[in-house]
């Protein structure tokens, strides 16, 4: 990681994935990550961590089971946590560009999850280039 500023506009213009997220920083043990999103991720828990998402432009929006189902629409500049153990599947349908803080090695699909599609990339973050 570089210890140099990083211009988050600059990051996203670097990749055009959707749904694949790059690992911006790192703060001890978690990774700030930026990722263009657009249609539909899938639902997924992560068990053992919070998930901290922030909306840089866009709007997205989080459907979570907490025990009923409910949505949670985030417009450009919100934040939101999804309590750890807590079904979620977070969706852009006009797209966005999004800023998630989570421990390092978490995966994007969580741990456990519904089949992967091929629009969503299975991942621990990728390095910016």
């Amino acid at each position: 990681m570089s210890n140099e500023p990083i211009a988050l506009r600059e990051a996203l213009a670097s990749f055009d994935a959707l749904w694949s997220p790059r690992i911006v920083t790192r703060v001890n043990d978690y990774d700030v990550r930026v990722a263009k999103v657009a249609g539909e991720h899938i639902w997924h828990v992560h068990e053992h961590t919070d998930e901290f998402f922030h909306v840089l432009e866009g709007e997205l929006r989080i459907a979570v089971r907490d025990p009923d189902e409910r949505s949670v629409t985030l417009p450009k500049g919100s934040v939101f946590t999804v309590p750890r153990g807590t079904e979620h599947k977070p969706y852009a349908p006009g797209g966005a560009t999004i800023l998630l803080f989570e421990p390092t090695g978490t995966l994007t699909v969580g741990d456990r999850h519904e089949e992967v599609p091929a629009h969503v990339d299975a991942t621990t973050g990728h390095a910016l280039s």
